[in-house]
């Protein structure tokens, strides 16, 4: 047996113990909310509708076969019109289903949990101050946190001093509140939930080529610096991807 036998289970289908666990929505417990409710007060910014006239690339052949992960970006920031549309390409609601049971989006995920809450450290976005902010997928609109133009350190600390991450002009970071899968598949919803949050990175990835712009995945962090960069609890939603976006040269 090798040594690393125990800390696979979880890549592993747990689906049959699910005939021998109850969920809590077969209790009938009430359903988490599909979205973190915003700051009592908070700002918010109304995020420009979709336009497909930002795309400087069409053509999706082309978007994949130039995907690369991207470290080193070039002068000039993004545009708001283009994080609106990297936003709603990652996790914009499409429609809302069934008394906001569950909600169709850009990206799969199972069982329609999507478990994610979007973060975005925002360090040039025209019109948009720097600072930390939540996407609110249901009204397509940025929640603002704190206004800050200090964001790149703590990032590059958190981030095991990979200045790339800190030095781009946005940086998502994507949280899970794991009790939206919970609720549903108990113990079963850890696989799928980090299944998806592949499926909304990759989202990412070719809406930024489709955009001029470019990303990297980034899955090395340390787990309390980045929880307390974005200001979740860590246990009942903690980080669990991140990727800096700037704009490339092609």
């Amino acid at each position: 047996m090798s040594q690393f036998s125990a800390q696979r289970a979880l890549m592993k289908s747990n689906f049959p113990e699910l005939d021998r666990i109850v969920s809590d929505q077969k209790l009938g417990r009430t359903q988490p909310p599909l979205e973190k409710p915003a700051p009592e007060g908070a700002k918010q910014i109304a995020l420009p509708s979709i336009d497909p006239a930002i795309l400087s690339e069409r053509d999706f052949h082309t978007c994949l076969k130039r995907r690369r992960s991207r470290r080193s970006w070039i002068e000039g920031g993004l545009k708001l019109e283009e994080l609106s549309f990297l936003l709603w390409a990652t996790q914009g609601v499409q429609r809302v289903f069934g008394r906001n049971y569950s909600t169709f989006r850009p990206v799969p995920s199972g069982g329609a949990r999507h478990p994610f809450e979007t973060y975005v450290a925002v360090s040039r976005v025209d019109e948009v101050a720097a600072g930390m902010y939540r996407y609110l997928p249901l009204t397509h609109a940025l929640c603002l946190l704190r206004e800050t133009a200090d964001l790149a350190g703590p990032i590059t600390d958190a981030t095991l001093g990979q200045d790339f991450v800190g030095s781009a002009p946005v940086v998502f970071i994507w949280s899970c509140i794991p009790y939206r899968g919970e609720w549903r598949y108990n113990v079963a919803a850890h696989k799928i939930m980090l299944l998806d949050a592949g499926h909304l990175c990759q989202n990412l990835y070719l809406a930024c080529e489709a955009i001029g712009c470019g990303t990297c995945a980034v899955a090395a962090y340390d787990q309390r610096l980045i929880d307390t960069v974005v200001g979740v609890d860590g246990e009942d939603e903690f980080v669990v991807y991140l990727a800096p976006v700037g704009r490339v040269k092609h």
